[in-house]
């Protein structure tokens, strides 16, 4: 029981090292020993939980990165009955700096796309796996805001959704400076503006 609860803990610390070095330095940039130096855990403990650098890069994928972009961008959307506004605050919240730790906010996962892009398929293929969830969540509950009469019944929602996904990952694109922001407001603004021609239009007399 103690040795699994202490590779379990050697397993969080170098997926949680990974993903900070990964992040501040790029997948490309970063060799094990940077991450094992930092953890004083040698290449051994490394090879006893991970088959490769490419192998531990996909469990932080899926142990770390699907569950931040889940708590930014997916558990919110149930919340409140209209969608639209809850989507707004959303990535408002996922385009925020982190005061203290820029890895509670830091959404890192625009970044990876383009470092693997054209490089690694397989990596790119977890990636964009997060980006389809993501999507098939949004486009649930713009239909389901159509039929609660939030959203107008000729909305095509699909193509809401890949606007909400591209417009977001443009923005992380741009905001290489995460304090900039007067370009976020100014994202925001437009995005209700968007969001406001969506929504039913009153019937003239």
């Amino acid at each position: 029981m103690e040795t699994t609860l202490k590779s379990r803990e050697t397993m969080h610390r170098l997926c949680g090292k990974g993903l900070e070095i990964f992040n501040e330095k790029g997948y490309y940039n970063t060799s094990l020993d940077d991450i094992l130096n930092q953890l004083s855990l040698s290449k051994g403990a490394f090879y006893h939980h991970f088959k490769s650098k490419e192998d531990y890069f996909i469990s932080i994928v899926q142990n770390l990165i699907v569950q931040k972009v889940y708590a930014l961008l997916i558990e919110p959307l149930n919340t409140e009955e209209n969608p639209l506004p809850i989507i707004v605050e959303s990535l408002e919240n996922a385009l925020e700096p982190g005061k203290k730790n820029e890895m509670a906010y830091g959404f890192m996962l625009n970044d990876f796309l383009t470092e693997f892009n054209k490089r690694n398929e397989e990596i790119s293929g977890y990636l964009k796996d997060i980006l389809n969830v993501w999507e098939v969540n949004l486009v649930s509950v713009l239909k389901k805001g159509k039929l609660d009469g939030y959203i107008a019944r000729h909305v095509d929602c699909e193509g809401v959704a890949t606007y909400i996904i591209a417009s977001y990952l443009g923005m992380r694109s741009l905001m290489t400076d995460s304090s900039n922001r007067q370009l976020k407001y100014q994202y925001a603004q437009q995005l209700k503006h968007y969001f406001k021609s969506l929504e039913p239009q009153p019937v003239m007399a």
